[in-house]
Formats: C-alpha cells, sequence, structure tokens
C-alpha cells in the first residue's frame, strides 16, 4: 500500500461519522477493555484519538502516537507496549494494521483501521417473549423445552404468520426514547419492542427509587453492566435481571444526592 496523506485512506473507514466510530469504540470497551494493561489502554485510547479525521482510520508513526502519550496524557509508554497493545488489538478483532511504501519502496508508517463491533449472536441474547420484569427468578429447563415444543408445533402455520411476527428494527423505536439509549441498546437488540420496554424499566426504577432527575445516563450504565453479564453468561432473565441492576444504581443514586444535600445545608 502506498503511503500518502490520511484522506487518501478515507475508503478504508467502516464507520459513517465521528460519533458512529465513538459508539463502536464504546462496545469494543466492555467487551475487551479487561484484556489491555494500564498502559496498553493508554496506548490504545491515544491511537483512538488520532483516527479521529478519519473516522477510525490512523496513518501515524509510532514514534507520534508515543511521543503524544508523554505530552497529553500524563502517563507516556514505551514503543514495545505500543506494539503489545496492537498485537492484541489485532488478535481480539479491534483493528487492522497496514503496512505502506514510500515511492522509493521504503517502509512507511502503518495505517490502522479500527472495525466495527459485532455483536455476540443475537440468538444468545434473546429472552422468552413473556417475561415479568420485576421477576429475577431463572428460566426453568422445562419451560425451555415447553417452549421449544411450542415452535415445533407451528412449523405448519402458513409462511404469512412469519411475517406478521417479524419485530419491527430500532428506526421504529418511539421519539421520545432518547437517542443515545436507542442506539447504545440497538447493537444488542435491534428490535423497537424490546428498547421500548427496556427504557420503560429505566423510568419505572427511577421512580420507584425517587430520582425525578436526568435518568439517561443512569439507564446506559445499567443496560452496559446487564451486557457485560450477559457476556458472562450468569443472566436467565434479561428485563428481570436489567430491572434489579437498575433499581441498584438508582438507589445508590440517590443516597448519594441525600448525603450531598446533607452536607451542604
Amino acid at each position: 500500500m502506498q503511503s500518502g496523506k490520511i484522506e487518501s485512506f478515507k475508503e478504508l473507514s467502516q464507520f459513517t461519522n465521528l460519533k458512529d466510530f465513538n459508539n463502536h469504540i464504546e462496545q469494543w470497551m466492555i467487551e475487551v477493555k479487561k484484556e489491555f494493561t494500564k498502559s496498553e489502554l493508554a496506548a490504545l485510547k491515544r491511537l483512538i484519538r488520532f483516527s479521529a479525521k478519519i473516522a477510525g482510520v490512523c496513518h501515524a508513526k509510532i514514534g507520534t502516537v508515543v511521543s503524544a502519550t508523554h505530552e497529553k496524557d500524563g502517563m507516556g509508554i514505551s514503543r514495545s507496549t505500543f506494539k503489545r497493545m496492537v498485537g492484541k488489538a489485532k488478535q481480539l478483532g479491534l483493528l487492522a494494521v497496514h503496512e505502506t511504501e514510500r515511492k522509493n519502496g521504503s517502509q512507511s508508517a502503518n495505517v490502522y483501521v479500527f472495525h466495527r463491533f459485532e455483536p455476540p449472536n443475537q440468538q444468545q441474547l434473546n429472552h422468552p417473549k413473556s417475561i415479568d420484569p420485576f421477576k429475577t427468578s431463572n428460566i426453568k429447563k422445562n419451560k425451555r423445552t415447553n417452549d421449544s415444543n411450542d415452535i415445533q408445533s407451528q412449523d405448519n402455520l402458513p409462511s404469512a404468520n412469519a411475517n406478521q411476527e417479524k419485530p419491527l428494527d430500532a428506526s421504529f423505536v418511539n421519539d421520545r426514547i432518547p437517542k443515545e439509549f436507542t442506539n447504545l441498546v440497538k447493537y444488542f437488540f435491534d428490535d423497537a419492542k424490546k428498547i421500548e420496554e427496556f427504557w420503560k424499566l429505566v423510568k419505572i426504577s427511577a421512580l420507584k427509587n425517587k430520582n425525578e432527575g436526568d435518568i439517561l445516563e443512569t439507564g446506559i450504565h445499567s443496560f452496559k453492566m446487564l451486557i457485560s453479564k450477559i457476556k458472562r453468561k450468569q443472566v436467565n432473565s434479561i428485563f428481570g435481571y436489567f430491572y434489579g441492576i437498575l433499581n441498584k444504581n438508582f438507589k445508590a443514586l440517590y443516597h448519594r444526592e441525600l448525603a450531598d444535600t446533607y452536607w451542604n445545608s
């Protein structure tokens, strides 16, 4: 690949804009952050910042990125740390590295291309159609067996029913639901009904725990916690578990605000 200005690598970008890139990086961090050391994370975050002009693409010398961590991050890293970070990121599927050369054939700076985050198998994340969001009890084995039998017994239904039951995607979500919340949830549940149910639980929990302010931040944080638990296979009832996380977080927020009011009075 021929070396050149960053604009010449625009076609390598996998993102529509910088916001799209940041959203995917946020999902990647939930998944892979624990795989990196503190210094490797500093290297990765600096590389991400260098990938802003063309969303998800960086064409810079290793020395340039390393120097920036010393000058701007307050935590300088070494070249070897940067290379270890890149090796891990490649192995995890986070980015690809393309070597470039100058017109005279000598090696130039690499091009680093971040990949879009691909959510886990949707089938693994789907929850039962009928579930009480306020119960955190486990889904029993015989329930799963009955569901499976029900599906098999419907094999002979007219194909038109399949179209009727096909869920609407995230573009059909009610406009009253914050876009930031929708954009996060749709990477895992691209289903308007489910997204609206998740947000409904956020509002219910906030009201229950006397939180009348900005509930979006707590809702997003709680959903990230849910996804982390799902990936560790610690969740049986997705809505129930999410509601439990929300209650815990909103309750903690309420007590913090109460303490602040007391000490500032």
